[in-house]
């Protein structure tokens, strides 16, 4: 359970995380990096950040470079934070692949939808109201 304090700071960090992907972004082009969430350690000295990726098809190679220079990443968020936090979390950087299970989820239904016209679930709600 986080405390009042571990989201605070969690919250914190997404957003400026966020501004220093994007600025970074905008310089390479193609490329779209979001911070989906961030879990902080109860002694707040580890960050893990989850990365939404887009191309997805580039995401591995794209969270090595952020894994590789993740000193930088952690400096440039100290030099935004420096008056909110005493001591900057170290940063573990993970991909956020539950944009990809959806689709995948969304994927199957469709499937099981054109091999079973007649079991549709939305038939069975509009026969319900």
């Amino acid at each position: 359970m986080e405390t009042t304090r571990q989201s605070r700071i969690a919250r914190l960090i997404q957003k400026e995380l966020s501004e220093i992907f994007r600025l970074q972004t905008a310089k390479i082009g193609n490329v779209i990096i979001s911070v989906s969430t961030v879990r902080i350690s109860p002694d707040l000295s580890i960050a893990h950040v989850y990365l939404s990726i887009f191309p997805s098809a580039q995401a591995q190679q794209i969270l090595q470079n952020i894994t590789r220079n993740a000193k930088t990443v952690r400096y440039d968020l100290a030099q935004r934070v420096r008056f909110q936090l005493r001591k900057t979390p170290e940063l573990i950087f993970h991909i956020d692949d539950s944009l990809d299970y959806i689709e995948h989820i969304d994927q199957l239904l469709d499937e099981d939808r054109k091999k079973h016209p007649g079991s549709n679930a939305e038939e069975v709600q509009e026969g319900e109201a």
